[in-house]
C-alpha cells in the first residue's frame, strides 16, 4: 500500500483502540457501582454467549463525564440497556473478540458508516500470466531486421544447389571433362562452400550466410556421392550408401552443434528433392539413399524437437518407395522393390516408436506410424497370393501389437490400430476368395467387438463396424445373396459347398449383429433400445436376415430343389413366430423386448400374407400357416396369463394359513 493508505489505516486503528478503551472504562464504572449498591434480590443473570465476538459500536468522539453517585438500585430487573454482570472485563485481544481487521463490508466497523466496507481483507494474489503475443503476419516477419538477408541467403543457396545439379546433367550430356573430373570438381566445390560457411560462422553478423553456405555445400557433396554411385559406378551401392550416411550425418551434426533447425532441414530437404534428378527416376537406389538421410537425421530429431527435420527426413522415403513400386514392371527385380519397401516400413516404424517414446505428444510420429506401412502393403501387388498375404499379415501383426501396448499415447496406438486393421483386411482379401471371405471378415468383426468391450477401445469398435459393413455387403452379394431367399433354386446354379459356406456366413452375420450392439452398450456408446431404437431395429433386421439365410441354406443343403426351398420358408415363418413368443415372454417387464416381439409378430404375419401365400403351395403353405397360427395362439394365451398375474399378483399366490391360537 502507498503512504496515504497506510496513514488512513493507522488512524482507523487508533480510533478503534480508543473506542475499546472507553468501553472498558464504562463497564468498570458500572460494575463498581453495582457492587456498592445493596439489593435484596439480585437481578437474573443473563446468559453469556460463548462464541459471540465483542460487538463494536460506531466510533464517535468519547464524551468524558463524571459518574455521580446514585441511589441503591430498585428491586426489579435491570433494564435492557444495562450491561449484564460479568466477573471480569473481557479481553478485547482474546479469541472471543472480533478478529482484526474486520471483514470487508462489515456494517458495524468503527470509523465507517452503516453499509460501508471496512478495511480490505487480505486475499492471496493470483499469479499473473502474460497473455500470448499475437501471431506475426508474413509482412511483419519480412519487415524485421535481418529478414531480407536470411531470405536472400537461403534463396541463393537453393538456386545454387539446383545450378550444381544442372551443371552435372549438362556436363554428362555435352561430354565436358570426364566422369572423374566431374566428381572431383563437385566434391571440391561443395567442400569449399562448407569451409566458407565454417569461417563465416565465427562472426555473429555472418551466421545467416554461414547456414546457407553450409547447407548448400553438404547438399552438393551428398548429390556428388549419389552421382558417383548411380551414374558413373565409381562407388558400389553399399559403399555409396555408407559415404552418403557419413556426409548426411556430418551435416545434421553440424546443425546440432550450431543449434540450427533451418540448417538441418535445408541439408536433408535439398538432398531429398534433388536426388531423383541424379538417379533419373524413382529407383531402388534412390530409396536407399533417402533411407540413409532418414537414418542420419533420426538421432538429432529424437534429441531435439525439430518437426521440420522429422518431416524432411521421414516422408520422402515413403513417397519414393510407393512411386518405385508403381513404376516397376513385373520382372525379375520385383523382389528388390519389395525388399526396399519392407526396409522402408521397418525403418519408419522404428523411428516412429523412438520419437513417440521420447516425446508422447509428437504429431509427426503419429503420421509416420500410419504412413510407414503403406510401401509394404502396396508392394504386395508385385507378389503372388501366398507371399503377398504373408507380407500383409506380418505388417498387420506388428501394427496390431503396437496398438495393444498400453503405455503408448492413445492417438499413436489408434493410428497404428487403424492401419493394422487395414492390413488385416488386405491379408484376408488376398489370402481367401469365394464365399469363405465374407465369413472370415465377419468373424474378424466379431473379434474386434469383443476386444472393444474388453479393453474399452473405441477404435476397435469402429473397426468392428467397418469390417461388419464390408462383410455384410459381401454376404448379401456373394455368400448369401437375396435371390436365394426369394427365387427357387432352379433359377440359379449353386453347389453343396456354396450352401454350406452360406450357412456359416449367415450364422456369423447374425452373431455379428448381436455382438456389436452388446459391445457398444457395454462401453456406454449406445443407449438403451427405448432411448435409441434405430440402431437396435437395424441390428434386429440383420439378425432376421442371417437367421433366414441359415435356415434356407440348411434346407437347400439337405434338398437342393423346390422342396427344400418351400420347406425352408415354412421353417423361417414358424421360427419368426417362436422368436416373437420368446421376446414377449421375456418382455413382461422390459418395454424394448415387448415392442420387439410385437414387431416380429407383425413381420411374421406380413410374410405369411405377402410371400408365403403366393410363393408356397401344398403342404408347405399349410405347414407355415398352421405352425404360425398355433404358435401365435399359444403366445396369446400365455402372454395374457402373464399380464394378468402382473396386474394382480395376490390372486395367483396362496394365502398363508394363520397359526392356531392357544
Amino acid at each position: 500500500m502507498d503512504g496515504q493508505d497506510r496513514l488512513g489505516y493507522e488512524q482507523r486503528l487508533a480510533l478503534e483502540l480508543a473506542a475499546i478503551g472507553q468501553r472498558l472504562t464504562t463497564l468498570s464504572a458500572e460494575m463498581r457501582e453495582q457492587q456498592t449498591s445493596s439489593v435484596a434480590t439480585a437481578p437474573p443473570e443473563t446468559e453469556r454467549p460463548q462464541s459471540r465476538p465483542l460487538e463494536r459500536e460506531p466510533v464517535v468522539p468519547p464524551q468524558v463525564t463524571a459518574v455521580p453517585p446514585q441511589a441503591p438500585a430498585p428491586q426489579h430487573p435491570a433494564p435492557q440497556h444495562q450491561a449484564p454482570q460479568h466477573p471480569a472485563p473481557p479481553n478485547p485481544w482474546s479469541q472471543q473478540a472480533a478478529p482484526f481487521p474486520p471483514p470487508q463490508g462489515h456494517a458495524g466497523a468503527p470509523g465507517f458508516p452503516q453499509g460501508h466496507a471496512g478495511p480490505p481483507r487480505y486475499q492471496p494474489q493470483q499469479q499473473w500470466q502474460q497473455p500470448l503475443p499475437p501471431r506475426e503476419t508474413l509482412f511483419e516477419k519480412l519487415g524485421k531486421d535481418g529478414a531480407g538477408s536470411k531470405l536472400l541467403a537461403w534463396v541463393g543457396g537453393a538456386i545454387t544447389v539446383l545450378g550444381l545439379v544442372m551443371l552435372m546433367v549438362l556436363a554428362i550430356q555435352r561430354g565436358w571433362l570426364g566422369p572423374l573430373p566431374r566428381v572431383i570438381g563437385g566434391a571440391v566445390l561443395s567442400s569449399a562452400m562448407i569451409g566458407i560457411g565454417l569461417w563465416l560462422h565465427r562472426n555473429p553478423a555472418g551466421r545467416t550466410g554461414a547456414f546457407a553456405l553450409a547447407a548448400t555445400g553438404f547438399a552438393g557433396l551428398y548429390l556428388d556421392v549419389i552421382a558417383a554411385t548411380s551414374l558413373y559406378g565409381y562407388l558400389p551401392p553399399a559403399a555409396g550408401l555408407v559415404v552418403g550416411l557419413v556426409v548426411a550425418a556430418a551435416g545434421v551434426v553440424l546443425a546440432l552443434r550450431w543449434d540450427s533447425q533451418t540448417l538441418a532441414v535445408g541439408v536433408v530437404a535439398a538432398c531429398a528433392v534433388c536426388s531423383p534428378i541424379i538417379t533419373e527416376g524413382f529407383t531402388v537406389l534412390l530409396v536407399g539413399f533417402l533411407l540413409v538421410l532418414k537414418t542420419a537425421s533420426t538421432p538429432v530429431h529424437v534429441r531435439r524437437n525439430w518437426p521440420g527435420l522429422a518431416i524432411a527426413g521421414g516422408f520422402p522415403p515413403i513417397i519414393a518407395s510407393l512411386l518405385a513400386t508403381a513404376t516397376t514392371i513385373p520382372t525379375g527385380f520385383e523382389w528388390t522393390v519389395v525388399a526396399i519397401a519392407g526396409a522402408t516400413t521397418v525403418v519408419g516404424l522404428a523411428v516412429a516408436l523412438l520419437t513417440i517414446w521420447k516425446r508422447p505428444a509428437d504429431i509427426v510420429a503419429i503420421a509416420l506410424v500410419s504412413g510407414s506401412a503403406l510401401p509394404s502393403l502396396f508392394a504386395t501387388t508385385l507378389l503372388e497370393r501366398t507371399a503377398a498375404s504373408v507380407l500383409a499379415g506380418a505388417v498387420a501383426a506388428v501394427l496390431l501389437a503396437i496398438w495393444m501396448v498400453p503405455d503408448l499415447p492413445r492417438a499413436f496406438t489408434t493410428a497404428a490400430g487403424a492401419t493394422g486393421m487395414l492390413a488385416l483386411f488386405q491379408t484376408t482379401v488376398v489370402a481367401l476368395d469365394g464365399n469363405v471371405r465374407a465369413a472370415v471378415v465377419l468373424a474378424e468383426a466379431i473379434l474386434l467387438a469383443f476386444l472393444a468391450a474388453r479393453l474399452g477401445k473405441k477404435s476397435a469398435l469402429v473397426g468392428s463396424i467397418a469390417f461388419g459393413v464390408v462383410g455384410f455387403l459381401m454376404a448379401v452379394t456373394q455368400a448369401v445373396p437375396i435371390t436365394w431367399l426369394l427365387d427357387e433354386p432352379r433359377y440359379r446354379p449353386a453347389s453343396s459347398g456354396d450352401y454350406a459356406a452360406g450357412m456359416v456366413t449367415a450364422l456369423v452375420l447374425a452373431a455379428f449383429a448381436v455382438a456389436v450392439p452388446w459391445a457398444a452398450q457395454k462401453m456406454n456408446v449406445l443407449r438403451r433400445p427405448s432411448e435409441n431404437p434405430f440402431a437396435w431395429v437395424l441390428s434386429g433386421l440383420v439378425v432376421l436376415y442371417g437367421a433366414a439365410g441359415l435356415v434356407i441354406c440348411g434346407a437347400l443343403l439337405v434338398s437342393p430343389d423346390e422342396t427344400g426351398f418351400l420347406f425352408g420358408h415354412s421353417i423361417v415363418t414358424v421360427s419368426w413366430t417362436v422368436a416373437a413368443l420368446f421376446l414377449l415372454l421375456k418382455g413382461i417387464n422390459v418395454t424394448a423386448l415387448r415392442i420387439s416381439g410385437l414387431v416380429l409378430v407383425a413381420a411374421a404375419v406380413a410374410k405369411l400374407l405377402l410371400f408365403d401365400l403366393s410363393a408356397l403351395d401344398g403342404f408347405a403353405r399349410v405347414l407355415a400357416f398352421l405352425g404360425a397360427g398355433l404358435v401365435l395362439l399359444t403366445a396369446g394365451a400365455r402372454y395374457a396369463k402373464l399380464v394378468a398375474s402382473r396386474k394382480n399378483p395376490a390372486s395367483h399366490e396362496s394365502t398363508p394359513v394363520a397359526p392356531h391360537s392357544y
